[in-house]
């Protein structure tokens, strides 16, 4: 049904009547010229020219009366389901390193770079993530903020697939890229506030260890899961170039509370996400959504198109 957004404004309709009744009048100068009946009953009827002054009469008050409901701002409201909300705040953290251009990770039979498999991986992970708060940390040798937290999670996709190895640096700073996401999430008061780490585990630059970034996160209250990727790991293989730190992920993630899980296939993920979906949601009731679409813009046509008739006219006289 019609509705208005300032139906107080009605109350401005008397105010021409008002003001005619209480303003003092003025004296009008005219050029009326007294005829005898004789002659006048020799002119043309004037009911044409009676027409006439009855519509610009007329018009000023059809300009009020459009001006005023356009101000009173006629509307629809339409009430809608609201999105459903998690209760979830969730940061990604990406490794863009330089050791994420190597070629040793396998994705659904096909062999792709790190960066490949974690654009992959993250994508799908955010596209199953509506109604939680998903926000992109990027990191190499510097952090930066990539994504803030939002509802809209195909533009966090979108973030991610055109992230680029060089836009923060070469090197790894785990303890950076971990430190900028929990930033992000100190001030939420989402019930559930989680980082998601994904890197490929060697910390070579920067001075904070990132155990001592992990212990944070606990005090905070921000649960970390981290992703190891690559398929090998320094644990079992030591001198395998650009092997996976899998022990300081894992000793992040038990420190926070969280999980670490080994990415190599899809199956991999699946476990990623079971174990996020995991985590406790508000539970809080979400009211509906109202809609509302206004249409001031066609009574304040009609006010302008009255305006303009009045001053054409007048001109023409």
């Amino acid at each position: 049904m019609p509705d208005f957004a300032l139906p107080l404004a009605f109350l401005l309709l008397p105010l021409p009547l008002l003001a005619m009744r209480l303003l003092p009048g003025r004296e009008a100068v005219t050029g009326a010229l007294l005829l005898p009946a004789s002659i006048r009953r020799t002119l043309p009827d004037g009911a044409e020219n009676g027409v006439r002054v009855r519509v610009r009469r007329a018009v000023p008050a059809l300009l009020w009366i459009a001006l005023v409901t356009a101000l009173a701002g006629p509307q629809s409201v339409e009430t809608v389901e609201a999105l459903p909300v998690s209760g979830r705040d969730l940061v990604i953290a990406l490794d863009l390193s330089g050791s994420m251009e190597r070629e040793d990770f396998t994705l659904d039979g096909a062999t792709v770079s790190r960066l490949e498999a974690v654009k992959s991986v993250a994508k799908r992970f955010v596209a199953e993530r509506a109604g939680d708060r998903v926000g992109l940390v990027i990191f190499a040798e510097n952090a930066y903020v990539a994504a803030p937290l939002t509802f809209d999670v195909a533009a966090v996709a979108r973030t991610i697939d055109e992230a680029t190895i060089g836009l923060s640096g070469r090197s790894t700073a785990i303890a950076g890229g971990l430190g900028v996401a929990l930033k992000r999430l100190d001030g939420s008061t989402a019930r559930s506030r989680v980082v998601i780490l994904l890197s490929d585990g060697a910390d070579t630059s920067g001075t904070v260890i990132p155990e001592d970034v992990a212990h944070l996160a606990r005090q905070i209250g921000v649960t970390v899961y981290t992703i190891a990727l690559g398929p090998a790991d320094l644990e079992s293989q030591p001198e395998t170039r650009d092997a996976v730190d899998t022990k300081t992920l894992r000793a992040i993630a038990e420190t926070s509370g969280g999980e670490s899980f080994r990415v190599r296939d899809t199956a991999d993920l699946e476990a990623v996400t079971a174990a996020i979906d995991r985590l406790q949601a508000s539970g809080l009731a979400k009211p509906p959504a109202s809609v509302r679409q206004a249409f001031w813009i066609y009574p304040a046509m009609v006010a302008f198109a009255c305006a303009l008739f009045l001053v054409v006219s007048r001109r023409a006289l």
